[in-house]
């Protein structure tokens, strides 16, 4: 198992926590494979009643590792990042999310796939694909407009302003904000309290309420394909260069 995820697992709970803290969680590569082979194992074992995300760090998850993606083969059916991003909307248990820090691209489109989500009082997400020069993944072009309107969903991808965790919470992409020093404790409390419910029907509520994958699968596939043709645009080109200089500020 990849030392940049770590994974414990204690009353019906198994917490998969990004441990990458030097690069904000940023996901190479490497961890979207182990993340794919973590929530596998969790979905295959039957004492896992729910699983929660978390991060080491200042951050949650900074989003894709901008170097390690350009380095990365094309984006076909084979690509690591594919390969989670097919397996969220399948993963058939209860999954929360305990968020802080900056929580960029991946680091919240991948919230939307989640039941519960709590987040530090300080926590600042963002959805900077336009900027970029790509467009929106892990089928958000489709989940968010669900869940939050529209309107609002077209602010928050065309424009990629950040927002703070209460608007979040007020937009119903988060549950419950806290104070960062209690996240865990309110993140574990919960998924305990989830873990403890009867399994058959736990399972089949969660089914009920997320309802049939196969439309959400099928925007993954298109948004991927589009995503993949503008990683080779000029525009992605001038987003890139344009983000690498402000870091280097």
């Amino acid at each position: 198992m990849s030392e940049q995820l770590l994974v414990s697992a204690a009353n019906g709970v198994c917490e998969i926590r990004f441990n990458r803290p030097e690069k904000r969680n940023a996901i190479t590569l490497a961890m979207y494979e182990a993340f794919a082979r973590c929530l596998g194992a969790a979905q295959a074992d039957a004492t896992v009643r729910a699983v929660l995300l978390s991060g080491e760090g200042a951050s949650f998850c900074a989003g894709n590792d901008l170097q390690d993606f350009l380095n990365s083969p094309p984006l076909t059916d084979k690509h690591p990042a594919m390969q989670l991003l097919r397996l969220l909307p399948s993963f058939t248990k209860p999954l929360l999310a305990a968020v802080h820090g900056q929580t960029v691209g991946i680091g919240v489109t991948m919230l939307l796939h989640c039941d519960l989500v709590i987040a530090a009082r300080t926590t600042q997400l963002s959805l900077p694909f336009v900027g970029l020069g790509l467009v929106p993944e892990a089928g958000s072009s489709l989940l968010l407009p669900r869940l939050v309107g529209q309107q609002r969903a077209a602010e928050m991808l065309l424009l990629g302003k950040p927002f703070d965790a209460a608007t979040a919470q007020q937009l119903g992409l988060v549950n419950r904000v806290v104070e960062e020093a209690a996240l865990l404790d309110e993140a574990r409390a919960m998924a305990r309290a989830i873990a403890q419910q009867p399994a058959a029907s736990l399972l089949a509520t969660r089914r009920l309420l997320r309802g049939d994958p196969g439309e959400i699968l099928a925007r993954i596939e298109e948004e991927a394909r589009i995503f993949g043709a503008q990683l080779q645009s000029p525009e992605f080109q001038a987003g890139i260069r344009a983000f690498m200089a402000r870091v280097r500020t």
